[in-house]
């Protein structure tokens, strides 16, 4: 049989079979799986070497119908990782999607530009649209804006980065979002308490998530979601899917040499290789450096330009093993 994997627990992991295929009443309800011989091809190099979103081969076992074996996993148009610090491995969150949603606030928690220009660095890497989702702004109705926030938003949409300002809360924005979700699988990603459940409640209302308070020492999220899922909605149209992801506090980009960052920011790119030093200019100090220049003459913001340096000097130092 084939399906869908809908969450990764540990060593378990949820496959909802496809409706067309054989199995009767067992096609219609999801399956615990674990691997066949507990090593899949391809995903040595993972923590987990399956994510929401991926497509399986499996068997049912004869003797517990809900339960079932692994076999393989199909080939993925694109998968969306991290790299993990702690365990010093790839980690996967999700594959074969067709959107990234890059979740942020203007303030509550406090608005992290560096946390999303990770975020885009990622998906343009791995092929996957990015958009920029500002949530709670009905804070800045309140009065709470920091014009800081609104520079950097309207930067990342003259760089080529759909922008959207909603609010869970009052519905702004939510038909915008609907309309970029329709008919494909989205992956939600975020620091904690940025509202990606309150988001999933506003568009799934009929599957209710736990909604964590934000700590208020901290003015930081607290995780209210262990696990990434997989959430359909056949509301917005057929094939259309949330994968929601755990909040998180860091995102460290995965795979990516040092020296290839520039590739993967926009405006960048295309000044790549034109320096005076050519691939060799590090843009930091030489003579004839474009990058530099195009900071100078306003093209590159300072922050992206300082990402671009954190990133590479984090990168640089990071030993990956394959």
């Amino acid at each position: 049989m084939k399906g869908l994997v809908i969450s990764a627990s540990r060593n378990i992991f949820m496959v909802k079979p496809d409706a067309s295929g054989p199995g009767g009443e067992t096609a219609r309800k999801q399956l615990a799986c674990r691997i066949k011989g507990k090593v899949l091809k391809g995903g040595e190099r993972y923590g987990k070497p399956l994510a929401p979103g991926d497509r399986v081969c499996f068997d049912v076992d004869s003797g517990h119908p809900h339960r079932g074996l692994i076999r393989d996993v199909e080939a993925r148009k694109n998968l969306l990782t991290r790299f993990n610090r702690q365990g010093q491995a790839s980690q996967l969150l999700a594959a074969n999607v067709d959107l990234v949603l890059c979740v942020t606030t203007p303030v509550s928690p406090p608005f992290r530009p560096r946390f999303l220009d990770r975020v885009l660095l990622q998906a343009d890497k791995a092929g996957i649209p990015p958009v920029i989702v500002c949530n709670k702004q009905d804070l800045c109705e309140a009065g709470r804006a920091d014009p800081d926030t609104e520079e950097r938003l309207q930067d990342w949409s003259r760089i080529g980065y759909p922008v959207l300002r909603v609010s869970a809360r009052t519905g702004e924005g939510m038909d915008e979002l609907r309309s970029y979700m329709a008919h494909g699988f989205s992956v939600l990603l975020g620091q904690s308490g940025v509202g990606k459940s309150s988001l999933i409640n506003r568009l799934v209302p009929e599957l209710p998530i736990r909604v964590g308070p934000l700590n208020e020492k901290y003015d930081r999220g607290n995780h209210t979601t262990a696990m990434s899922v997989l959430l359909e909605i056949p509301r917005l149209g057929e094939g259309t899917a949330i994968i929601d992801t755990p909040g998180m506090r860091r995102f460290v980009p995965d795979r990516i040499p040092a020296e290839e960052i520039p590739y993967y920011m926009r405006e960048f790119a295309r000044l790549v290789g034109t320096c005076t030093y050519g691939l060799s200019c590090s843009h930091r100090t030489e003579p004839g450096c474009k990058i530099l220049e195009a900071l100078s003459n306003g093209v590159i913001h300072e922050d992206r330009y300082e990402s671009f340096l954190r990133i590479r000097d984090e990168l640089a130092g990071l030993g990956y093993n394959d």
